[in-house]
């Protein structure tokens, strides 16, 4: 199976279209990425906004308004794109279980999803309510890698350099799925494609898809040029 092509807080790598919105977005899919890991925060008024930094616009997301802050809520995206995207929802605060799980019932993701965190507690909490979630463990440094099998995650998300096919089969054996992040470079694409990565994420949406169609298309050779030869 070739894994999933996902664009980073949407098409990040464009220069005319602002990360995590509703256009960067359309714009990954219309690149040809299979969906998007986007990030969520909470507002002062309760509500999961969609950035990636604690301060927007010069205001501190926690303590702001949704209105004020004017960025898209988790629930417009989710009914925007719940029916044709893969979604990696991640979590960056705490306080987000509840409201969030809330919110992928009223607009459940039809192409799969995960939610995601480098919060361990983020990641407990979910899982107490609602076992069921597939949840993705996030991994920036070795030491936070070397504890992935502690925690009850489908998804286990490392960084690019943290990760190697020895990793990638340890995953694997576990009976997990392996995300990695964030994947610019074609040599490093084409490594995960080659040790069986489930799912990519990328800032360079185009690159991603021009490099896995590549790789798709010379595993169709080499199987067309075997099975002739049998």
């Amino acid at each position: 199976m070739p894994p999933l092509l996902l664009g980073h807080r949407g098409a990040r790598a464009s220069q005319h279209i602002p990360e995590n919105s509703l256009e960067s977005f359309e714009l990954c899919l219309q690149h040809g990425c299979d969906g998007f890991e986007f990030d969520v925060r909470l507002t002062s008024d309760g509500q999961p906004v969609i950035c990636h930094d604690a301060i927007s616009r010069s205001l501190k997301v926690e303590s702001s308004t949704s209105a004020a802050l004017g960025l898209p809520t988790l629930d417009k995206v989710l009914k925007q794109f719940s029916d044709r995207a893969f979604l990696d929802v991640e979590l960056k605060v705490a306080g987000l279980e509840k409201i969030t799980l809330q919110t992928l019932a009223k607009h459940p993701p039809q192409r799969g999803y995960v939610v995601s965190s480098f919060l361990s507690e983020v990641l407990i909490s979910i899982y107490a309510l609602d076992p069921a979630i597939p949840l993705g463990y996030l991994c920036d440094t070795r030491k936070k890698l070397r504890g992935w099998r502690e925690f009850p995650a489908k998804w286990v998300i490392p960084r690019c350099d943290l990760t190697d096919e020895v990793l990638i089969q340890q995953i694997h054996d576990a009976g997990r799925q392996a995300m990695v992040w964030t994947v610019n470079r074609p040599a490093d694409m084409r490594a995960l494609h080659n040790w069986g990565v489930d799912a990519i994420i990328s800032d360079e949406t185009e690159r991603l898809i021009n490099v896995s169609r590549h790789k798709v298309s010379l595993h169709k050779v080499s199987r067309h040029k075997v099975s002739r030869h049998k």
